[in-house]
């Protein structure tokens, strides 16, 4: 014999009350409600913690990374990344503990953000201005270039320079 589920399965207004209001517990009612503790969430890039993302080998690493960053870091880092990231590290070590290092200032805005870059504060190149970013576990994997816009997003519904007379017009009141 096949058990069939039911036709019409109760819904939520079929029951008539919250199904909260059904379950609990009559002598409760007095009880106030449980706040809940924050419970820091430990970032994980594919799995692996920070920690172990820094005590893995460039090889090793390379193999979580996307396909073109893989690609990126096969070809093997230049003098100007290495001066880079040697830069960051001399800026993490300097500082004292509890503040933020002092920004390190670069064009490289294709340099791939590495595990041991966390924590810097990077300051990239727009084209115009150099825009602090600071490096945060998320940002592992991706461009610098992506945290430092290099234009300034439209604003629409304002008239500008050359518009007509009647675009321009402010009514008093």
């Amino acid at each position: 014999i096949a058990l069939l589920p039911p036709k019409n399965p109760p819904t939520r207004s079929s029951l008539g009350a919250s199904p909260q209001f059904l379950f609990s517990d009559p002598n409760m009612a007095d009880a106030e409600p449980q706040k809940k503790k924050y419970v820091h969430k430990k970032y994980t890039y594919r799995g692996l913690t920070l920690e172990d993302l820094l005590d893995k080998s460039a090889t090793e690493l390379m193999e979580l990374f996307n396909c073109r960053q893989r690609r990126r870091l096969s070809r093997g880092l230049n003098i100007k990344v290495r001066n880079f990231i040697r830069k960051l590290r001399k800026a993490k070590t300097n500082c004292p503990f509890g503040e933020k290092p002092e920004v390190v200032k670069t064009h490289l805005r294709n340099q791939i953000v590495m595990p041991e870059m966390v924590g810097s504060v990077a300051g990239v190149y727009n084209g115009k201005v150099f825009n602090a970013v600071e490096i945060k576990p998320d940002m592992i994997g991706h461009y610098l270039g992506e945290f430092s816009i290099t234009y300034k997003p439209v604003r629409h519904g304002r008239a500008g320079v050359g518009a007509t007379n009647s675009s321009r017009f402010i009514p008093l009141k």
